[in-house]
C-alpha cells in the first residue's frame, strides 16, 4: 500500500499546520503556543481523550479504536532551536533568535495528519497514544514525560518516532535494529595556575600550556585506549582562557562532547579522562578538576520492532524505499528514553536536498509529510488489526 489516499488529501492543511508552527517556534519545555494549537486540531478531530501538561507542555491524546486491544504511541517533538531564521519563507519564525532548524514542526504536522486519519478511521483494536513531545533539543522532555508515568498511565506497550533527514534521497526511510544514534555526554575541565605577567613565564604557573597538552592527550583515548570495533567519539570544542597578550591567565576553561553507543566505552572514557587530567595536572604542577556530564542515552531500536517497521515503511515507500540497516550516527535524540522504557523503533525519513538541520537556511519539505503520517497510521493498522477484519 504505497501514501494512504486520505492521508494524501490532507496534503496542503498538513502544510498549513505546519507553516503556523514553524512561525512560532519555542524551546525547552516552554512549548505553550505549540501545544495550545496542537490541542486545539486534535480537539477538531475527535480524539477520545486529551491528557495536557504533562512535562509542562506535553500533549498525550488517546484514539479509541474498534473493540479490545494494547496501546501503541507514536511520538512527535514539538521544540525549536536558539537559531536566528536566515530562510526569507513568508512564514518563517516571528520569534526573534528563534526557528524551527531541525524539522520538529514538521514532525508534529505529520502526527496530527496520522491522528486526523485514525479519528476518522479507527480502522485497529486497542487504543493508539499520540505523544507530542516538548524539550527534545534540550531539556530532556523524553525523559521527563517517562518520569511522569506516561507509558505506564496510558498502557502503552511499544513506541515509534520518525524525524526527518536532509541530504538522504527523497521519501526513503532508514532504520536499523539495534543503536541508531549514540550517547551524548558533556565534559567541563576546569584549570587553576598562578597567573603572571607574560614577560616573566618562570613565575607563573601557565594554564594555557597545561590546557593546550590536556587537550592533545585526551585524543589519545580514542587512538589507544579503546577497541577499533568500537565507535567513539571524544571532541574538544571550546578553549576559553586569557584576557590580553601580555598577561598569563590564572585559570584556563575546557569544554567538549563524547558520543558513545556502549556503556563499557562511557565508563572507560571517564576513566581515561580523570586519569588524563591528573596526571597532566601533576606534571604542570597545577590544579585541574573534570566535570563530566551524562546526556541522552543512546537510542537503541528494538530488533522486533524495527524489523516490523522496516515492512510498514516497504508497504508506504516500497521495498526500495527502505534501508533497514542504515549505518548509526553520532548523534543523539531524546527519544532514547522512550526506548528505554518500551520497545519500539526509529527511523529517519530523507527529504532529499537542501540545508542541514540546525542550519538557520533549513525548511522542512512539506511533501514528505503524507509519506511520514502514512507510515504512521499504518503502523497503528498493521500492529493491532481489527478482529475477523
Amino acid at each position: 500500500m504505497p501514501v494512504v489516499n486520505r492521508i494524501a488529501d490532507m496534503s496542503t492543511e498538513m502544510a498549513e499546520w505546519r507553516h503556523h508552527l514553524h512561525s512560532i517556534p519555542e524551546l525547552g519545555l516552554e512549548c505553550h503556543q505549540t501545544a495550545a494549537y496542537v490541542a486545539d486540531r486534535l480537539r477538531e478531530f475527535g480524539v477520545d481523550a486529551l491528557h495536557e501538561g504533562i512535562a509542562k507542555t506535553g500533549i498525550v491524546a488517546i484514539i479509541e479504536g474498534r473493540g479490545d486491544g494494547p496501546t501503541i504511541g507514536l511520538r512527535a517533538d514539538m521544540d525549536g532551536l536558539p537559531i536566528t531564521e536566515e530562510t526569507g519563507l513568508d512564514y518563517a519564525s516571528t520569534h526573534p533568535g528563534r526557528m524551527h532548524a531541525c524539522g520538529h514542526d514538521g514532525h508534529t504536522a505529520m502526527l496530527l495528519g496520522a491522528a486526523k486519519y485514525l479519528a476518522e478511521t479507527r480502522n485497529f483494536a486497542g487504543q493508539v497514544a499520540l505523544i507530542f513531545q516538548p524539550a527534545e533539543e534540550f531539556g530532556g522532555g523524553g525523559e521527563v514525560m517517562v518520569q511522569e508515568g506516561i507509558m505506564d498511565r496510558f498502557g502503552i506497550g511499544q513506541v515509534y518516532a520518525i524525524h526527518n533527514a536532509p541530504g538522504k534521497d527523497f521519501g526513503k526511510f532508514h532504520t536499523t535494529p539495534g543503536p541508531i544514534m549514540a550517547a551524548a555526554d558533556t565534559f567541563h575541565i576546569h584549570i587553576t595556575g598562578k597567573g603572571g605577567h607574560a614577560a616573566r613565564p618562570y613565575d607563573t604557573i601557565d594554564p594555557v600550556v597545561a590546557a593546550c597538552s590536556i587537550v592533545q592527550a585526551l585524543q589519545t583515548i580514542v587512538s589507544r585506549n579503546h577497541n577499533t570495533k568500537d565507535t567513539l567519539v571524544v571532541s574538544t570544542t571550546q578553549i576559553h582562557t586569557g584576557t590580553t597578550d601580555n598577561v598569563i591567565p590564572e585559570t584556563a576553561y575546557i569544554n567538549g562532547t563524547v558520543r558513545t553507543f556502549d556503556k563499557e566505552v562511557q565508563a572507560m572514557v571517564v576513566r581515561r579522562m580523570e586519569e588524563v587530567i591528573a596526571g597532566q595536572a601533576a606534571s604542570f604542577g597545577l590544579e585541574a578538576r573534570l566535570q563530566y556530564e551524562f546526556g541522552y542515552p543512546p537510542t537503541v531500536n528494538d530488533a522486533e520492532k524495527a524489523g516490523f517497521a522496516a515492512e510498514v515503511a516497504a508497504d508506504v515507500a516500497g521495498i526500495a524505499g527502505v534501508d533497514d540497516r542504515v549505518t548509526p550516527v553520532m548523534g543523539a535524540e531524546d527519544f532514547s528514553y522512550m526506548l528505554e522504557a518500551r520497545p519500539g523503533a526509529y527511523l529517519m525519513l530523507g527529504q532529499g536536498d537542501g540545508a542541514g538541520v540546525h542550519h538557520p537556511q533549513y525548511n522542512f519539505n512539506d511533501e514528505i509529510a503524507p509519506i511520514g503520517a502514512s507510515f504512521f497510521a499504518r503502523i497503528v493498522e498493521r500492529a493491532q488489526p481489527v478482529a475477523g477484519a
